[in-house]
């Protein structure tokens, strides 16, 4: 093996290296706990670099803005994920669940308009019904009240004939005479008592 010295001693020794040879570049390592402190750096003060105040708010604004991007893009992509898994799982299912709503969509529709129209079939008779029930009772009003004002005509002629027959003996001028001589050859006596049945008990005689 060689010394390695500076970066020019590096570049020649590449440059001298056969081609089939493997090359390995010399690395300084790192200081293990128990070495001291350089010389170079007995007398160093480590002071921190200043903080400008506003641009400190202004970081702090930027990260919290970065932290809230960087979460959404997280959980949009961990729910990307999560779906294409979930479809990937539960398409089949899924299609067959949308299948099945469609079928008993589609059956339930058929009986809602089977309902629909057996309602229709039984108002449409029932309006036929009430609409037969009320033509049938203004018939029925109608031959009653007719025959109301048959029975009334029949009654009045009956009271005209009546009245008629009763005229036959009314005292008028021309027969007053008559009655009076009726009247005074056929008496009456109205002076009589009767019981509770009607029948005449006592009559008192005429003088």
């Amino acid at each position: 093996m060689f010394q390695v010295i500076g970066g020019r001693s590096v570049q020649a020794a590449r440059l001298l290296a056969p081609r089939s040879a493997v090359l390995v570049e010399a690395v300084r390592g790192r200081k293990s706990r128990t070495d001291p402190v350089a010389k170079s750096k007995e007398g160093r003060i480590k002071v921190p670099s200043p903080v400008d105040p506003v641009e400190m708010v202004v970081l702090k604004e930027r990260y919290s803005e970065y932290e809230l991007i960087m979460r959404a893009l997280r959980m949009e992509f961990r729910e990307g994920v999560l779906r294409k898994k979930y479809e990937e799982e539960m398409g089949s299912q899924a299609e067959q669940r949308a299948r099945q709503e469609e079928e008993e969509h589609r059956a339930l529709m058929d009986w809602n308009n089977q309902e629909n129209l057996r309602i229709l079939k039984a108002r449409v008779l029932r309006i036929q019904q009430e609409e037969e029930e009320a033509e049938r009772k203004k018939m029925e009003a109608a031959i009653r009240r007719e025959q109301e004002q048959q029975e009334f005509i029949r009654q009045k002629e009956e009271e005209i004939l009546k009245l008629q027959d009763e005229a036959k003996n009314f005292v008028t001028l021309e027969n007053l005479d008559q009655r009076i001589e009726e009247a005074l050859d056929n008496p009456k006596n109205y002076n009589f008592a009767i019981d509770k049945e009607g029948k005449v008990v006592k009559r008192t005689a005429m003088q």
